[in-house]
């Protein structure tokens, strides 16, 4: 139990969308930070994946720290579950614990959304900025600054 008063708190608070981060990945993916762990207290963080047709995505890797969730809310959007690739469809919902292999892309010929979770919160806010600003920049990077940048955010090739 982590809430021990008898009364419940006035403590919910609203994030309007038109308030929430975006960030856009050289693909045009954009992602909306819609609740990141600094909005719950590091419980959680929620982000909304809008892939353009074609968009593709990450190759396979894995967390050390967190857990990742997928839920598929329009298109298609190919999941890898660590041994195989699967079609993803509305309503459909991918969980992927730490260690746990896996992937996603859009390889359809129309938009896919879906929202991923991270619990707990980890900042993954600060990891989809920075590759938001390599492809605006339009840097090249190395395969040892790749491996930098995927080590300083828990994130590992598969």
């Amino acid at each position: 139990m982590t809430y021990t008063a008898d009364l419940g708190a006035v403590s919910a608070v609203l994030h309007p969308e038109a308030a929430q981060e975006r960030a856009v990945m050289g693909s045009g993916t954009v992602g909306r930070f819609v609740a990141p762990g600094t909005a719950t207290g590091g419980r959680f963080g929620l982000y909304e994946w809008r892939m353009p047709a074609r968009a593709g995505g990450p190759e396979a890797h894995f967390h050390r720290t967190f857990s990742e969730s997928f839920y598929v809310v329009s298109g298609t959007v190919r999941l890898y579950d660590g041994s195989g690739w699967i079609d993803g469809r509305p309503g459909d919902f991918l969980y992927v614990p730490e260690g746990g292999v896996h992937g996603f892309s859009n390889d359809s010929d129309a938009e896919a959304v879906m929202l991923i979770m991270f619990a707990p919160g980890a900042p993954r806010e600060t990891y989809f900025r920075e590759l938001a600003e390599i492809a605006a920049t339009g840097r090249t990077l190395s395969e040892e600054e790749w491996t930098d940048l995927y080590a300083r955010h828990d994130q590992y090739r598969a």
